[in-house]
């Protein structure tokens, strides 16, 4: 007996799972401009993700943010509360002289093995990197964005002659989470720091090959922040929100 067809499934009957993913590339999308309004402040510490909510603000589709939220998860931005949704992350002074001494670590020690073994392509990207950032300060109200990105160039520069791409990993989520606090630092009243400074001496100790003083100018420079920030916070200056 001959076997009958089987009949073709209309595309309205078929299933859940065989709907196309979101696009990677929204999702990327997502995910960037919800990193940076946590890094930003203007989706505070504690502050829950309604997804239903927060899809009309980023234009994009529920799946698609959970996926960017997801991401976020993974970046210790976001923390998730079984099966309440998400908020994002707190933030406290603990955490931040915790990140403040691993950065120290890590960054000052991938600085001197880059100092001794970046080659010329290493003093190229360094030398570049730093005139971008020098044509950007002092920082320009409204240009900050810029500047931070163009920080983030000039430090992963610095270590780019030590060959560690998880150094590099590790170093750009502490980055993230230590823009979340320079944020804050940032708008204290009365608060003297020449940032420009401080990238020249390092970048100059950096380039004449003086490993250790370019080492402590580095620790100086990344302990700058949470020092200031911490010590207005304990005499009162300055709060940290809460969120809820």
């Amino acid at each position: 007996m001959a076997k009958r067809p089987v009949p073709h499934m209309p595309f309205a009957l078929r299933t859940a799972s065989d709907a196309p993913a979101p696009s990677r590339t929204l999702i990327e999308q997502a995910y960037t401009q919800l990193r940076d309004d946590i890094v930003e402040g203007r989706l505070a510490p504690g502050e829950k993700l309604r997804v239903e909510h927060l899809k009309e603000r980023y234009s994009v589709s529920a799946g698609t943010l959970r996926e960017a939220i997801t991401r976020l998860a993974s970046d210790a931005l976001v923390v998730t509360e079984g099966q309440r949704g998400f908020r994002v992350a707190p933030i406290a002074p603990e955490e931040l002289e915790d990140i403040t001494q691993l950065r120290v670590q890590l960054e000052t020690g991938a600085l001197r093995l880059s100092i001794r073994s970046g080659g010329a392509p290493w003093r190229q990207a360094v030398e570049e990197a730093w005139q971008a950032l020098s044509a950007e300060e002092p920082i320009a109200p409204g240009r900050r964005r810029l500047w931070e990105q163009l920080n983030l160039r000039f430090h992963e520069a610095l270590l780019s002659g030590h060959d560690s791409p998880w150094t590099l990993r590790v170093l750009r989520l502490l980055s993230r989470h230590s823009e979340r606090y320079r944020s804050y630092a940032i708008q204290l009243p009365g608060s003297i720091r020449n940032v420009h400074d401080e990238h020249a001496e390092i970048f100059t100790y950096a380039m004449a090959g003086q490993e250790a003083r370019a080492a402590l100018a580095l620790e100086a420079h990344i302990r700058a922040t949470p020092d200031l920030l911490i010590a207005a916070l304990r005499e009162g200056r300055v709060q940290l929100p809460e969120g809820g």
